[in-house]
């Protein structure tokens, strides 16, 4: 008897819609994984709205994705058991095999899925993916709160952590949405001075109480200015994906500062040579991390109860979902969960 369960797919570019599919058999090197929880990611619109280039159609997307270990094909790994609760994120798994992975670089392997871009996401009650992309969740954080951290979590936190700022240091936050509001969590606990820039004083006090010591809202404060008389920022974390305004916020850096880049503008950055030159600035790209780093920031996020702020939808809903959160109304995270239905 074939066992059928439902998801949620891209149809064509613009289309979602809940479908039931035959549960899929895992093949070498791979899990069957029933899924609990999938964060919407703003990447999420590459599959869904036709963005990304050669993604074939019918496609699940999501790639904020926690579940429990269903079937398996190989032996497990001695650190994964029968049952266990588990995510996968963006980078769906190392292929063990390519240059960068001989050099232990596996989240700049070249050869792995993107989930919910390349294969299926997790907008679905079940979905397969690779062993080594699986990341082990903490049982005191629930499946709905560890869902964010395996995306928008482990991308700020591991773009603090490559930075050169050091604690005590002042890091300015840009972009106060999904990423930027767990940014500021971050690096508050790592010891930095947080200066948080955003648009608008709707969500000035949110942002405070999140950790933030400074919030500067462009809508009404020149943010260089301001930045500047507060002595400079050591490091820029640029969370969203408009290249003019990152650019504009360069000359808030002090001598030797960085800029560091997770949101994935299409426009080019503007970078004055002598600016660079004469600060000595730098510009760094990081993207998301390993299965062991995501396990890093699942644990410092118990540790110093660094928490998304989200909304929960059921899996029937994830149209109303995603467009919440692509409007930029969501406060801070939406999360699918299919606990419900």
């Amino acid at each position: 008897m074939k066992q059928i369960y439902k998801a949620i797919q891209v149809t064509r570019p613009g289309l979602l819609e809940m479908v039931e599919r035959e549960l899929p058999e895992p093949g070498p090197g791979e899990v069957l994984i029933k899924v609990e929880a999938c964060g919407i990611c703003g990447a999420d619109a590459g599959a869904i709205e036709g963005l990304e280039k050669g993604i074939e159609y019918p496609r699940v997307p999501g790639h904020e994705v926690v579940g429990t270990l269903y079937k398996t094909y190989d032996p497990l790994p001695a650190w994964l058991n029968p049952g266990q609760r588990v995510g996968v994120g963006r980078l769906g798994g190392h292929c063990n095999a390519c240059e960068q992975c001989r050099q232990g670089r596996f989240n700049l392997c070249q050869n792995q899925p993107v989930t919910g871009s390349s294969r299926d996401g997790g907008y679905a009650e079940y979905m397969l993916a690779r062993t080594t992309g699986l990341v082990a969740i903490p049982e005191d954080l629930s499946s709905v709160e560890a869902a964010p951290l395996l995306c928008a979590g482990i991308a700020t936190f591991n773009a603090l952590k490559k930075s050169r700022a050091q604690a005590g240091d002042t890091v300015v936050i840009q972009g106060m949405g999904g990423l930027g509001h767990l940014a500021v969590q971050y690096a508050r606990k790592m010891g930095f001075r947080v200066v948080a820039v955003g648009r608008g004083d709707d969500i000035a006090e949110e942002i405070i109480a999140l950790g933030a010591h400074h919030y500067v809202n462009t809508h009404s404060q020149d943010a260089v200015e301001t930045i500047k008389a507060l002595g400079g920022a050591e490091v820029i974390l640029s969370t969203i994906t408009d290249s003019p305004a990152v650019s504009v916020l360069l000359p808030a850096l002090v001598p030797q500062g960085q800029l560091m880049i997770v949101g994935v503008g299409k426009e080019p950055l503007t970078l004055m040579p002598g600016l660079m030159i004469g600060r000595e600035l730098a510009v760094r790209g990081a993207i998301t991390g390993t299965a062991l780093e995501t396990e890093k920031a699942l644990k410092f996020s118990l540790l110093t109860d660094v928490r998304a702020m989200i909304e929960t939808r059921p899996l029937a809903q994830a149209q109303e979902a995603f467009e919440k959160m692509r409007s930029g109304q969501a406060k801070f995270r939406m999360v699918l969960t299919t606990l419900i239905n």
